[in-house]
């Protein structure tokens, strides 16, 4: 089948099978690798990206049928161009480990701010709850996610 997918802010068009899933074309036909093949069953998280600023796991998402402004980790960047103010508050607050999680963990933070989940330690822990970390770095997630906040709001004002 032949699609086009709006992926950080570039169409693509693409001939994939009607069975594809969205993380298999993002990493196999475009080399963007950062959204990883964890549980590929929806449970871990680490295949998250944003669709129209909301988290999907595109292990779960038919590449034929996402359609919108697709966000990859590749594609985040700061008001100066740098990294994105939640990408700086992990590396900060040293909220990874091995890193496998992290590009996922990184996106589902993003839509945590911009769904107003991020007011508190527990509405972050509930809402990051589906991302899941091998390393146990969660207190430090927290602690990154509500660092960032306030310039991811600013970012999404603009």
């Amino acid at each position: 089948m032949d699609i086009s997918l709006d992926v950080n802010g570039h169409e693509h068009r693409l001939r994939v099978d009607l069975r594809a899933t969205l993380l298999d074309a993002l990493r196999d036909r475009l080399g963007l690798t950062g959204a990883k093949k964890g549980c590929d069953g929806g449970q871990c998280g680490a295949c998250t990206v944003l669709i129209d600023g909301g988290r999907v796991l595109s292990c779960l998402t038919v590449a034929a049928n996402a359609g919108g402004v697709i966000t990859t980790i590749e594609g985040l960047s700061g008001a100066d161009g740098g990294l994105h103010p939640m990408q700086q508050a992990f590396l900060d607050c040293d909220a990874y480990q091995c890193g496998y999680c992290t590009p996922g963990q990184i996106m589902s933070a993003i839509a945590c701010v911009q769904e107003g989940q991020a007011d508190t330690e527990d509405g972050v822990r509930a809402y990051m709850s589906g991302n899941l970390c091998g390393c146990a770095a969660y207190p430090k997630i927290v602690q990154a996610v509500l660092q960032a906040r306030p310039l991811v709001m600013l970012l999404l004002k603009k």
